[in-house]
């Protein structure tokens, strides 16, 4: 999960403080739609399995605790 706070932070510069599991990724613009399928990428590389977008949601992105459910199960 250090990699995906990384890659945030990285698109937030402006980002102050910890991003909390609970944290609403989507509603507080930290992930938008321009940089999504490069986030998407980066939880196919640190998952290390393939992402099918169709049988996905929004809100299997909507914050860090539901990424480490829903691509990190072993974590």
């Amino acid at each position: 999960m250090d990699e995906i706070r990384e890659w945030i932070r990285s698109r937030n510069p402006s980002l102050t403080g910890d991003i909390g599991e609970d944290d609403d990724l989507i509603e507080a613009r930290l992930i938008d739609s321009l940089d999504f399928l490069d986030f998407v990428y980066l939880l196919e590389e640190v998952s290390g399995s393939s992402i099918d977008l169709q049988q996905l949601s929004v809100d299997d992105f909507r914050t860090l605790g539901r990424i480490r459910k829903r691509f990190m199960p072993a974590e």
